[in-house]
């Protein structure tokens, strides 16, 4: 039998210590304060790298903690304005502890993101690109387990490696694998869930497992097959962060009122300094 909203009022249990409320409020607060803390203090950087001394690692860059597995860091190269996410693991070699010679094995380009709880394996050279970004859990890996032997246990078995190279600009989807021997090119999108190898053209969406190209960009034709919705219109360059404010407080109508007036040009000839401004212009009409 359904309850009335006059009788589920009165069937709610009521708080029986009202000031028991307040010690588990400060609690929390206490407990996620001190979590932001450690994860401010154990991030890895630069200028803060705790006990890890990477081959290299430029400005900006930061390993978030908690960290997965990190060896091999001597070879281990990660270039400037990285972001790398929570329980990211990066190793050069098959074990901690191996000289691997004078050159380093993974390579990390500037401004490359790596999502949580991803993977990047580099027992032999690995390189990726600059402005990659990769979404969480994908699995970038140089090495794979070889069969060849049907009475010896695989995982006793020698590994077969072989390089692996993502171009610059390209978009790593959710829970991604690269596998040996796969070269990447340039602005490439693969698809969540997909497994990559060997070559994969400039410009281009592969999918599926393995992955095959689904759309591809040419000087001539364009993307085709063509794309379903229009392209985003980026920001202009000399937008401030002001403006940005201001526009944000803007509702439908009034944007659509000032879309109206940059139509007519009345925007332009009123020349407002800023959202503001802007935005009180779309109250006058276009014949005033």
């Amino acid at each position: 039998m359904p309850v009335a909203p006059a009788d589920y009022g009165e069937r709610v249990p009521k708080r029986k210590n009202t000031f028991s409320y307040w010690p588990r409020r400060l609690a929390q607060r206490a407990v996620h304060a001190g979590w932001a803390w450690v994860q401010r203090t154990g991030s890895v950087t630069a200028e803060q790298p705790g006990r890890f001394r990477f081959g290299a690692m430029g400005t900006g860059t930061r390993l978030a903690f908690p960290l997965g597995t990190i060896f091999g860091e001597p070879w281990i190269r990660i270039g400037a304005h990285c972001i790398v996410g929570e329980q990211v693991t990066l190793t050069a070699g098959l074990m901690p502890g191996l000289d691997l010679g004078p050159e380093p094995i993974l390579r990390i380009g500037d401004g490359v993101v790596l999502g949580r709880g991803s993977h990047v394996i580099a027992d032999t050279t690995v390189t990726i690109g600059s402005d990659c970004y990769f979404g969480p859990y994908v699995y970038v890996t140089s090495t794979n387990h070889s069969y060849d032997d049907p009475h010896e246990p695989i995982g006793r078995q020698w590994p077969r490696m072989e390089p692996v190279e993502i171009g610059p600009g390209c978009w790593i989807g959710t829970g991604a694998v690269i596998l040996p021997g796969a070269r990447v090119g340039r602005n490439v999108v693969v698809a969540a869930g997909a497994v990559v190898r060997g070559e994969v053209p400039d410009h281009c969406v592969v999918a599926g497992a393995p992955a095959r190209v689904v759309r591809r960009w040419t000087p001539d034709e364009g993307w085709q097959p063509p794309l379903r919705t229009p392209p985003p219109v980026p920001l202009p360059d000399d937008i401030t962060p002001d403006q940005l404010r201001a526009l944000s407080q803007l509702d439908e109508e009034s944007a659509a009122r000032l879309a109206e007036l940059d139509e007519a040009g009345l925007l332009d000839e009123a020349e407002p300094k800023d959202a503001s401004a802007a935005a009180r212009l779309a109250e006058v009409e276009p014949g005033a």
